[in-house]
């Protein structure tokens, strides 16, 4: 029985009532033949329906159902009537057996004249992987000529080097021959056919033996000799095939064979009620003595290409091409004569139903899949359908974006709004489609995926036919351990193996314990490569050691050490030790050291070709050494697994294939096994659904939205290889990815029942400039613009509608004037989109055309720029403030706003550096290293010591420490870090002599809260002093603080701080800090002035972290020191300010920037062009405000921190004495040696 209709429901209703009423027995199955997994799980939903829901309702339950692929269960019927003994179970021909099978001959026949093409393609492939691939399309061809050119592999077996034109019986007649080019694939297929019958020799000749091909011509040659009642025990007693919409001509010749003894229900849809196959071009090839359906009255018998508009649909005759050829095929099965034969047999049960009927017609949606059922003209189209109110009639849209993210985030707003206009919709009547799923993944997790489950704007959602390796976690890492041989073993890919739980369970690794392990690893400066003779496989030269410095040897044995001799200096053996690992943490050092040996072993292993077996053997164990699964998806994907190997050892058997493989092929071919489609993809989950555009998926949902309709992109190009034949002559059946896309597309078109939205990205991210859309939705959209007409009002004023509304597309970009019917429907379907979510536009009132998100997070960013200067509520902060709090703040307030009230820090972490050995230390790390330098060298100073001996040893701590590049690199970088220090070491030298007396206590600071400000308490260390009892903080900084004789404000500012500080401890405080560039000598100051300065931080600091304030130390440095009018106070011959204790030492709080002519003559002023300068920069010197993305993101030019002018009062209040102090001190030191040189003169 076929059953053809336009609606996919009246199929199943009709199936599920006939189930039903005429059930099978209690322990048969149900045999359902369908080509995907959606199509299988709506039949059973549909099964499962409450009978008493009416026309819809089901049985009540769904079991005993058993669902095949057509391949699989025409195998099945094979068997059933030619035997288990002359089929087996699985055909030598399959393709992976077929492909092991041409992998192994290859070699064998390469010698022969006739494979010369194939030998110029097999040159230098020493790894086997180009005999690999072209084994691999050479299966597929070979496959799908079995399939759709039997004959021409019957002529090839026969002896003839020809294609034989279709419909020829005899395979010796004459066609077309071999070009000469491609006579090899006549030798090949020979050869492999005599291949199968040597190794199926002692059993006898079978005709599974000669090819699928052969076993179908035995199947119909033995069907036709049974009589009709004979018993076939292997067969179903009802065979349903449900979904398909194009089958080859082999499956349907079985079919009509095998509804001789069992029932064969196929429900077939059809999108059109008439008959339409002589609409398409090929109509010739089809040879059908009649038809099925009848001719659409009116319809001429014949038709020139150049009417067919005039007569027929055009959107069916572009892209009905493989529905066609599927109808044209089971014409020829479904003859009258069959029908009356077959009915005579079942009891004069009717074996034709058709079950055409309209949706509907009161959406454009339905008006077009009405005109398609009824083979409907443009003509009539405009005749019959009422011009179309966007305002009322939502059930077409596209939607024209700016990238792929974009378009999910459209479409996250577009199902939100329609789940809020339709209580009855749920998530699981939508369907999103996309041309590559694997492009879109990643940004349907994150729109879709952003939402907690308690927030309404979450939408449950499922992502289907993802390629496995690209979505489990397991087979990537599984991915990454096959690829080991060529590894460098980087830090990065190590963590990014210890992220997959099973790899952990199998090492005993807590997750919280990736922390503590990853900062063992940074500080053992582990950096790539398993060890020396690791990195020699690689092609590197030997670094003379086997434990090669960065590599994982390196640091593993610096870890041991260390945990074993503990914080000792001295290194053993030329291994330096790793001390930060001890007390329980160090357990953790044994799986570490597990896993790194694991690595190794399977190193060692995998970079070895073998022979199948072998390889079976070590793959087998890699899955037992690294993984060890809970009882989920990571246990059945190691099931799937050891069962793709298993099969592969079994097809490596079979083939006879016994030489040695590389790993690349072997593991190439085990993972792909995993990624083949099947059944067991999940639908309707509760959940909207997104997927690839694949063949039969024609399931009926509320909501079809397609994505990604891009030119060029879908129809989707899929380059015929160079020796398939079937590409050059075509034959109705003949599966095209192109025409298949185009086929798709109309499916997708006819199951939307209540809306079909479409989107591409029509707008380039970079210029803004339009791009088409596939040539599928222009046609499309030209044939609504032609058959549909827009209501008059909207007409008249769809250019001032709505800003949003374009024909972004290739037809339609060089015209959008109202006065155009055409494009003014096209306009009022079509939303052009912002490039960003958080455009204005969205949240315009009223809104602006169709721009509207549910994204509430941009619309107050949206809604108005933020002010800088609007105070947040005041911190309220109960512990004390530290020094370098303070100083931190006092250095860079913005920054400090950020990181300690937002929690904002725009640091990046640069991942890249772990995996590379350094080469030339970076600006951070040569401080790093000098500043080790520097401590130790200083430490041998004040112990009375040789500086440079101990420098020395410093260099060579931190070579062993892999510190320093390797080899001669690492001298010369040595010599670089030691150049700036022998200055450095004698004027610390002279400090030391100055303040020879070293203090070991910790002096406390301690400041209460007062107003609101936090309190400040801390200790301060490293006090010296001189014979008469004064007392110097002498200080080391790495850092150069005053090159080329210009002070780095935000470098001194630190130590400032802590210089007013040390005023607090009770005795008058000289601090000195000697540095790479100049000394910093800030003389006592009064205690209460200290006291006083250090008040008004802590009250900046309030104010601080409720606002960014606008101070960037060195321009304000820069301001001070150029600013005329700037006042400083006297300083007294002690080299202390002229004031007494009362002073605060802030006498720039009256400081009033209009008596200095206002803001913009400050700007204009000498000392605010200088500092312009050295906020913004100039030529190729970097500004201030370039070194801090806090400042850009604030304040980002000279005129935005000057603005107000608080800039200028913070200049002075704050960072006034600290200038005033250090040129002080310059002048107290010039006043000296000018008394010296008059002495002398």
């Amino acid at each position: 029985m076929v059953i053809h209709s336009n609606l996919s429901e009246s199929l199943r209703d009709v199936l599920v009532g006939w189930m039903r009423t005429h059930p099978l027995g209690p322990l048969e199955r149900e045999v359902v033949l369908v080509q995907s997994s959606g199509i299988a799980q709506w039949l059973k939903l549909a099964l499962a329906a409450d009978p008493r829901d009416g026309a819809g309702g089901g049985a009540g339950i769904a079991a005993a159902f058993e669902f095949l692929l057509p391949s699989r269960f025409l195998w099945r019927a094979y068997r059933a009537v030619l035997g288990a003994a002359a089929v087996p179970e699985e055909s030598p021909f399959d393709k992976p057996r077929l492909m092991w099978r041409l992998l192994r001959l290859l070699p064998e026949v390469m010698d022969q004249p006739v494979y010369a093409p194939l030998r110029r393609f097999l040159r230098d492939d020493a790894d086997c992987r180009k005999r690999y691939q072209l084994a691999e399309r050479l299966a597929d061809v070979f496959d799908q000529y079995q399939v759709y050119r039997a004959d021409w592999l019957a002529a090839w077996a026969a002896g003839h080097d020809s294609l034989p034109r279709d419909g020829v019986a005899d395979p010796a007649q004459a066609g077309a021959p071999l070009p000469p080019s491609q006579r090899w694939q006549a030798a090949l297929w020979r050869a492999v056919l005599d291949d199968v019958k040597a190794m199926d020799a002692p059993m006898g000749v079978a005709p599974s033996s000669d090819g699928r091909a052969a076993v179908h011509g035995a199947f119909l040659r033995r069907a036709a000799g049974l009589p009709d009642d004979a018993a076939l025990p292997g067969l179903p007693r009802r065979l349903i095939v449900f979904g398909i919409s194009t089958l080859p001509r082999q499956s349907l010749e079985v079919l009509a064979v095998l509804s001789r003894w069992t029932q064969v229900l196929m429900c077939v849809n059809n999108p059109c009620e008439h008959y339409w196959a002589d609409i398409i071009e090929g109509k010739d090839l089809l040879r059908a003595a009649h038809a099925r359906q009848q001719r659409r009255p009116g319809l001429p018998a014949r038709m020139g290409e150049d009417e067919l508009h005039l007569h027929a649909h055009p959107l069916l005759a572009a892209w009905g091409k493989q529905g066609r050829d599927f109808i044209g095929l089971l014409d020829e099965h479904d003859s009258a004569d069959a029908r009356a034969r077959i009915s005579a047999a079942l009891g004069g049960t009717a074996q034709r139903l058709d079950l055409f009927e309209s949706a509907g017609d009161d959406t454009l949606l339905r008006q077009l899949q009405d005109d398609i059922r009824d083979l409907r003209p443009l003509r009539e189209t405009r005749e019959r359908w009422p011009a179309v109110d966007p305002r009322r009639d939502a059930s077409i849209r596209f939607h024209v974006a700016h990238s792929r993210q974009r378009e999910v985030e459209i479409l996250h707003d577009q199902l939100l709004a329609a789940f809020d206009r339709d209580a009855t919709l749920r998530p699981r009547d939508v369907i999103v489609m996309v041309p590559d799923i694997e492009a879109y993944a990643p940004h349907i997790q994150a729109v879709f995926g952003l939402h907690d489950r308690d927030d309404p704007r979450a939408i449950p959602y499922t992502i289907a036919d993802r390629v496995k390796r690209h979505a489990d976690p397991l087979l990537h890492a599984l991915e990454q351990l096959l690829q080991l041989p060529q590894a460098r073993f980087s830090v990065s890919d190590f963590m990014d193996l210890l992220e997959v739980p099973a790899v952990r369970d199998r090492f005993q690794i807590a997750e919280d314990q990736l922390p503590l392990l990853h900062a063992w690893i940074r500080g053992a400066n582990i950096r790539w490569g398993l060890h020396d003779a690791q990195r020699q496989a690689l092609g590197l030269p030997s670094s003379g050691t086997a434990a090669a410095q960065n590599s994982w040897l390196f640091g593993l044995r610096r870890m041991l050490l260390g945990y074993a001799v503990g914080a000792r200096a001295d290194d053993w053996r030329g291994i330096e030790p790793y001390d930060d690992i001890g007390g329980l943490d160090a357990a953790l050092l044994g799986p570490l050291t597990d896993l790194v040996d694991s690595l190794e072993q399977t190193w060692l292993q995998l970079a070895e070709p073998a022979p199948p077996q072998v390889w079976g053997e070590r793959l087998a164990a890699l899955l037992e050494r690294f993984f060890h699964p809970d009882e989920g998806m990571d246990a059945y994907t190691l099931q799937q697994l050891n069962a793709a190997l298993r099969a592969w050892l079994d097809i490596c058997a079979e083939a006879r294939v016994t030489e040695t493989l590389p790993l690349s092929v072997v593991a190439e071919h085990w993972l792909s096994r995993l990624d083949e489609g099947g059944l067991s993809q999940r639908f309707f989950g509760g959940a909207v659904t997104f997927a690839t555009l694949m063949p039969m998926r024609a399931i009926p949902f509320r909501i079809v939205c397609l994505l990604g309709m891009n030119d060029g992109e879908y129809p989707r190009i899929r380059m015929p290889m160079d020796f398939d034949l079937m590409a050059y002559d075509y034959r109705p059946g003949d599966r095209s990815r192109r025409e298949d896309d185009r086929y798709l597309f109309l499916e997708a078109l006819l199951s939307a029942r209540d809306r079909l939205l479409v989107s591409w990205v029509g707008r380039s991210v970079r210029d803004n400039t339009p791009r088409p859309p596939s040539v599928l939705v222009g046609q499309l959209r030209d044939h609504l613009a032609t058959g549909w007409r827009l209501a008059g009002d909207l007409a008249r004023d769809v250019d001032a509608a709505s800003p949003t509304k374009s024909a972004a597309t290739a037809e339609s970009t060089k015209s959008t004037k109202s006065a155009e019917p055409e494009q003014a429907l096209l306009a009022a379907l079509t939303t052009e989109h912002r490039l960003q979510p958080f455009s204005p536009a969205y949240f315009a009132v009223p809104a602006a055309g169709d721009l509207f998100t549910y994204a509430r997070e941009w619309r107050d960013p949206a809604g108005h720029r933020a002010d800088t200067r609007q105070p947040l509520p005041p911190l309220s902060r109960e512990e004390p403030l530290t020094l370098r709090e303070l100083a931190d703040f006092v250095r860079a307030p913005v920054d400090a706003f950020f990181k300690q009230r937002l929690q904002v820090s725009f640091a990046l972490q640069d991942a890249a550096t772990e995996d590379v050995e350094p080469f030339v230390p970076d600006a951070l790390e040569q401080w790093q290293l000098q500043d080790a330098l520097i401590r130790a060298q200083c430490r041998a100073l004040e112990a009375g010591e040789d500086y440079v001996a101990s420098r020395e040893a410093e260099v060579a701590r931190i070579g062993r420490a892999g510190m320093l590049p390797d080899g001669a690199f690492g001298a010369l970088t040595a010599e670089d870090l030691l150049a700036p220090l022998d200055d450095m070491a004698e004027r610390y030298a002279k400090a030391l002599a100055r303040w020879p007396d070293g203090l070991r206590e910790e002096f406390p600071i301690l400041l209460p809260a007062i107003d609101g400000a936090p309190a400040l308490e801390d200790s301060l260390s490293g006090f010296r002093q001189d014979d008469e009892g004064q007392r110097c903080r002498l200080l080391v900084d790495s850092s150069s603080l005053i090159p080329k004789g210009r002070y780095r404000a935000a470098r001194v500012v630190p130590h400032w701080v802590a210089h007013v500080a040390a005023q607090l401890t009770g005795v008058a405080v000289t601090t000195v800090v000697v540095s790479k560039a100049g000394d910093v000598v800030f003389p006592p100051m009064p205690r209460r002035a200290a006291m006083r300065l250090l008040r008004v931080w802590l009250r900046g600091w309030q104010a601080g972290m409720t606002r960014p304030l606008p101070l960037a130390p060195a321009t304000a440095f820069e301001w001070l020191t150029r600013h005329p009018a700037a006042p400083e106070l006297p300083v007294s011959a002690d080299g202390t300010e002229g004031a007494d204790d009362n002073d605060t030492g802030d006498a720039a709080d009256d400081w009033d920037a209009d008596r200095e002519g206002g803001i913009p003559a400050l700007l204009a002023a000498p000392a605010g062009q200088a500092a312009r300068k050295i906020y913004e920069g100039v030529a190729e010197q970097r500004g201030e405000v370039d070194d801090s993305p806090y400042l850009q993101a604030v304040y980002p030019d000279f005129a935005a921190l000057a603005h107000g002018g608080e800039f200028f009062a913070l200049a002075q209040s704050w960072l006034r004495a600290m200038r005033a102090s250090l040129y002080a001190d310059r002048n107290r030191a010039k006043a000296a040696t000018d008394g010296q040189e008059a002495a002398h003169g």
